[in-house]
């Protein structure tokens, strides 16, 4: 997609040391309490939903802390740290430990590079870094869980990029944030490494990775006042893509009962083909000198600093073929293999917008007028150039980044409505507020660009992303507590709903546009497909390529 990757362009958080923990932000933000649900539990189950720091997983003790909205773990390890021997392994259960262990920092990123995000400036290359982070409101009992999956193109971000206290209090839900493997690291795909997988196919130790944090949180969630039997999967860009990956994976049966999938559809949630990823990780074994049969052996005694030194270039995501995802996801969701549950499926308006400043203005290069017909070409063709002409738009630019928002992610994520709808309800929505300040990283390159509605924006709506406030104004504040509402009631088990407003649909084609008050507010809306032009998009979606 002409120099552009969606997964690439976020990260952030101030770090003490390359690798090491990053420094826990205190809980900020004051919004309403939002009714919690009460039922029957255990007594010891609720003392600790009462307000106790001290909690026992079936590993051992941890303890948390109390904050201005309720009860925090932080760092609390899910699996074995995939290290030495289990490096490229599936994750194993984490050994149990003696007393009490300490949850008020959060754990060691994942082995990745630097972005533009702020507080990303430097690598991790650590892999000791399998552990999430539960987030508790005061009172909670068998409340809803949310399990955030973080986006960063599965090369880069971690649990703590979102901090959903102030969400989890308004909505009375439990809220964990989860590390996985990332880059080489989590998909790596080696003749090798399928002669080690239990069914011969490499590549989704990421992905595993999710599962496995899954199966914590149904083992242990009762503990910190939350339902086992009411966790929704959720993410945002990789995030999202993970969670749609994870609705067609088989293994995945039981470990949720909804999923919420933003701006995630792009690429039509596409894996790896196995032989593809196979080739691919044969050329990265060559680009690090090793080669032949000891070529496993000679992988893993390489650093985690040359692995992410070498990993440039190629493509990580999941692989298909074997038991985590026998076949491509768009074809499990066609022939019924995916999991029935409720899924809230949605994009933002301008998510292209953010890509294209990153190819061209923020290298100090501006498309202008006089290339713009030469890179339309190049990117899409001729049909397309036709349909987006310049006189159309404010700047090249913004030309340039509606096609490239159009193509990659509205018009993938309707598709996907319309292919879920036939195994369950599909609640369907459009972050459409053009006046949202854009998010931190952005903020802070000091550009007066117009983002819009663009990529990741939404986020701040939801949670404190990367820990910040947001200078959201009033309209947008009102904004944000109903899409916590909407967001709310669907982690409840009902439709998605906020006092006043009109509930989110569940009809292909019909959307919900998620808006300030001054420019319309939340409307539902039949001409999003048309909006966006993905009769045009539909007809050549092979040609969109990230």
């Amino acid at each position: 997609m002409n120099d552009i990757d969606p997964q690439k362009f976020w990260k952030s958080r101030k770090s003490r040391s390359g690798g090491g923990r990053a420094p826990r932000r205190p809980a900020v933000g004051l919004l309403t309490v939002a009714a919690l649900l009460a039922a029957p539990v255990p007594a010891a189950q609720a003392q600790v939903a009462g307000g106790g720091t001290v909690v026992r997983t079936d590993a051992g003790r941890v303890r948390g802390e109390v904050t201005a909205e309720g009860r925090q773990f932080l760092g609390i390890p899910f699996a074995q740290p995939p290290v030495g021997a289990l490096r490229w392994s599936a994750p194993r259960p984490v050994a149990p430990w003696q007393g009490v262990r300490a949850a008020g920092e959060f754990g060691n990123r994942c082995v990745q590079g630097t972005s533009w995000d702020p507080g990303y400036e430097r690598p991790s290359h650590t892999e000791d870094c399998l552990d999430l982070n539960v987030y508790v409101p005061q009172g909670v009992v068998r409340g809803p869980v949310l399990v955030w999956l973080h986006g960063g193109g599965l090369t880069a971000g971690a649990g703590e990029d979102v901090v959903p206290d102030v969400f989890a209090r308004r909505t009375g839900a439990v809220v964990v944030t989860v590390n996985y493997r990332l880059g080489a690291m989590g998909f790596l795909a080696t003749e090798g490494l399928d002669g080690e997988a239990a069914d011969g196919v490499s590549g989704n130790f990421g992905m595993l990775d999710q599962q496995a944090a899954l199966r914590w949180v149904r083992a242990n969630i009762g503990r910190f006042g939350g339902d086992p039997g009411r966790v929704t999967i959720a993410g945002e860009s990789a995030g999202g893509r993970s969670v749609c990956t994870q609705l067609a994976s088989p293994t995945s049966t039981g470990l949720y009962r909804a999923a919420i999938v933003q701006s995630g559809a792009y690429n039509d949630c596409s894996a790896r083909p196995h032989p593809t990823a196979t080739a691919q990780g044969a050329a990265f074994a060559e680009r690090l000198g090793c080669s032949g049969a000891g070529t496993l052996a000679c992988l893993r005694a390489k650093s985690a600093a040359e692995i992410l030194a070498a990993q440039g270039g190629f493509d990580w995501a999941p692989v298909t073929g074997g038991a985590f995802l026998p076949t491509q996801p768009a074809e499990a969701f066609a022939n019924g293999a995916a999991a029935r549950v409720p899924v809230l499926n949605g994009a933002n308006r301008d998510e292209g917008r953010m890509f294209a400043f990153a190819s061209f203005d923020v290298r100090g290069t501006p498309l202008t007028a006089e290339r713009y017909p030469s890179v339309m070409r190049a990117a899409y063709g001729d049909g397309v150039l036709a349909r987006y002409p310049l006189s159309a738009y404010p700047s090249p630019t913004i030309a340039y980044g509606t096609a490239q928002g159009d193509g990659l992610f509205a018009c993938a994520a309707l598709r996907l409505d319309a292919v879920l709808a036939t195994r369950g309800p599909v609640y369907t929505y459009e972050f459409a507020d053009r006046t949202a300040p854009p998010f931190a990283s952005l903020r802070n390159l000091g550009t007066d660009f117009d983002f819009g509605a663009t990529h990741v924006n939404e986020v701040q709506y939801l949670f404190k992303h990367f820990g910040l406030e947001s200078p959201l104004d009033a309209e947008q504040r009102a904004l944000s507590r109903q899409m916590v509402q909407y967001w709310g009631s669907f982690l409840r088990g009902g439709v998605p709903r906020a006092d006043g407003q009109p509930a989110m649909p569940d009809r292909p084609g019909l959307v919900l546009s998620l808006r300030t008050g001054s420019a319309g507010g939340n409307v539902l809306s039949a001409t999003t497909a048309q909006e966006h032009q993905c009769d045009l998009w539909d007809a050549q979606k092979s040609s969109v390529s990230p």
